[in-house]
């Protein structure tokens, strides 16, 4: 392993200042304004400090950064978002390069292209491109970062009509381990393209997507109905049926969870199970209204908020679940249908949750990833309809062991009923090493492959990481 930085060299205080003079962003060192605030991740459950930190400002910043952590010997991490589950953004006496300055987002409507740096937020690339009535790919939480959604696949409310987000990359800028500036295409870099949609931050830093947009809004028909606990089998009995009947630009989620104290849901009901189904439909309004009439008109909702609304909102409904600053631990797997016994168990666990920030949620997938030849990207798991995610979520460590035990135990009750793959994006650190190939459904050897010829020494480690494999 690469030793950390010594900042009591003088030598090494040398060289940060080289490095303050060559970039345009700031380098920020223990003690220094900001750098808390750059340190900081989403899940409060990741608290490290890093040796230094370099906020890139554009590519120039990135390949200084990376050249000054590769002469200097040093652990080298990068932060896009921050929002991960697993926090390896962030590693104590590493060096961090933190992407969130790099925040442009150009759009091409004519050719439906959207060119978004590796600090944006899926907020910031969807305020740029519904201005004309388009939409990329992306996932459900708007303060997410693009750069590590999309390098470990993506999945969102157009998922089903067109497949995982790096599905619907057309190229990426990256900066390699020698510092060299390169773009990664279907006619470029070919064999680099493969391994980066979805083979995570493995191969250097990527430093620009460009995406492939869809006529989607600005109105669509989106938002929750919920109902009381008492009614969850048969909503969840609804939830199985309509999403099997759904057509693609319908996606429809199933979350349990204690009500939150939402406007929208009556005083009476907080803290109280509840179960909920947020829908999305993205084709003609007039259609969405019929469509989800059925579940607006299902037993007798708590709250009801599905309405013609705009794609923005609808991009940043779930955001008030997830705040940065909470503790998260998740586990995650894929499934082929919903069987009796998963929804019985994604109940019986519901009714045991912890923490009133925790719940069980079915997302679904099926449609065109599942149409997509199994080795177009490492991705793999085109045989996933749904995606099962147990999210622990609480306030205070003193409760770390009570919550992570109960997602454990849920998880390992469920497991039964996966496809035996799972989502890269949802693995918490503890489970980088032993889930890796499940995640990658069969394609590990030959994204290792790809590894040992873009980064053959490992430099990009601190990772959901792959170790360069034997050359041909």
């Amino acid at each position: 392993m690469m030793p950390p930085l010594n900042s009591n060299s003088t030598l090494d205080s040398a060289a940060v200042e080289d490095l303050r003079t060559r970039l345009r962003g700031s380098v920020l060192l223990p003690g220094d304004v900001g750098y808390e605030e750059s340190r900081t991740v989403w899940n409060a459950m990741i608290d490290r400090r890093p040796a230094l930190i370099a906020r890139c400002t554009g590519v120039a910043d990135v390949i200084a950064a990376v050249d000054f952590a590769r002469d200097n010997g040093i652990t080298l991490t990068i932060k896009g978002g921050g929002h991960n589950i697993s926090g390896l953004a962030v590693a104590d006496g590493a060096m961090m390069l933190d992407m969130s300055p790099m925040k442009g987002v150009m759009v091409d409507p004519d050719e439906r292209i959207g060119r978004a740096h590796a600090g944006c937020l899926l907020g910031d690339v969807d305020r740029e491109t519904q201005i004309h009535g388009l939409a990329a790919v992306l996932g459900f939480v708007s303060n997410t970062g693009i750069a590590g959604l999309t390098l470990g696949g993506g999945f969102g409310y157009l998922t089903r009509q067109f497949g995982w987000t790096c599905d619907n990359v057309r190229a990426i800028e990256l900066v390699t381990a020698e510092g060299r500036l390169v773009r990664a295409s279907e006619d470029e870099n070919a064999d680099l393209f493969w391994g980066l949609r979805g083979g995570g931050g493995n191969f250097g830093v990527a430093t620009r997507f460009d995406y492939e947009l869809y006529p989607v809004g600005p109105v669509i028909v989106g938002g929750a109905v919920a109902w009381s606990g008492d009614a969850a089998p048969e909503v969840l009995e609804l939830y199985r049926r309509m999403a099997a009947e759904a057509p693609r630009e319908l996606a429809l989620v199933a979350v349990l969870r204690l009500a939150p104290p939402a406007p929208w849901l009556p005083q009476e009901i907080h803290g109280k199970l509840i179960a909920a189904i947020f829908a999305c439909y993205t084709g003609p309004v007039k259609h969405g209204d019929e469509l989800v009439a059925p579940i607006k008109a299902y037993g007798k909702p708590v709250g009801d908020v599905l309405q013609r609304r705009s794609y923005l909102s609808q991009q940043s409904i779930l955001d008030a679940t997830q705040p940065k600053g909470r503790r998260y631990y998740w586990k995650s797997e894929y499934l082929s249908s919903l069987e009796d016994g998963l929804l019985e168990k994604c109940l019986e666990y519901a009714r045991q949750l912890r923490s009133p920030h925790s719940g069980v949620v079915l997302f679904p997938l099926g449609g065109a990833l599942n149409e997509a030849a199994h080795d177009v990207s490492p991705m793999g798991n085109r045989d996933a309809e749904y995606v099962l995610n147990i999210t622990a979520s609480w306030d205070s460590s003193d409760d770390d062991e009570e919550n992570v035990t109960w997602a454990r135990d849920a998880w390992t009750d469920m497991r039964r009923y996966s496809t035996g793959g799972t989502y890269i994006n949802f693995l918490t650190e503890e489970e980088v090493g032993d889930r890796i190939h499940d995640a990658y459904g069969g394609h590990f050897e030959r994204l290792a492959q790809v590894k040992s010829t873009w980064d053959p020494g490992n430099f990009f480690r601190v990772n959901k990481n792959i170790s360069p494999g034997p050359t041909r």
